[in-house]
């Protein structure tokens, strides 16, 4: 006999004339994006961050080496590896994260206070790596599958 539950939550479905997507369960949580990510390397210790490239190009940042991520890419950065991206076209895309990241960069996104980055990195378990670097134009190479 199968199981239900009186309260579960009901899916979220978004189609190509829907507005872009944000969805959040236990353990992931589902945006479509436009923004670029933080202009410094990081590293989440115990969460891994994951994109799919709808529109445009992500540029991804390593700490050995940059790629170009275009339309139609999916990366996947586990914990612990040091990255960042940027959008160096006008690029839309989908993010998933854990629950602790969403909460994460909505606490980035709302600081008055810059000087406050690295204190709210480390409450959820992340770190900046070195200092921060502007990404270079056309520094990339195209990711390989």
């Amino acid at each position: 006999m199968a199981t239900t539950y009186p309260h579960a939550p009901a899916p979220v479905i978004a189609g190509p004339e829907d507005a872009p997507i944000a969805a959040s369960g236990q353990t992931l949580v589902l945006h479509e994006w436009t923004m670029p990510g933080p202009s410094y390397l990081h590293i989440h210790r115990s969460d891994d961050e994951a994109w799919h490239v709808l529109e445009g190009l992500l540029r991804f940042r390593l700490a050995d080496r940059t790629f170009d991520a275009p339309a139609g890419t999916s990366v996947f950065v586990p914990a612990g590896v040091a990255h960042t991206y940027s959008c160096p076209v006008p690029s839309r895309y989908l993010i998933v994260l854990t629950p602790r990241l969403d909460r994460l960069i909505s606490r980035l996104l709302a600081l008055a206070d810059q000087r406050d980055v690295a204190r709210v990195l480390a409450e959820h378990d992340t770190e900046i790596v070195g200092q921060p670097v502007p990404m270079p134009a056309g520094a990339g190479q195209v990711a390989q599958s």
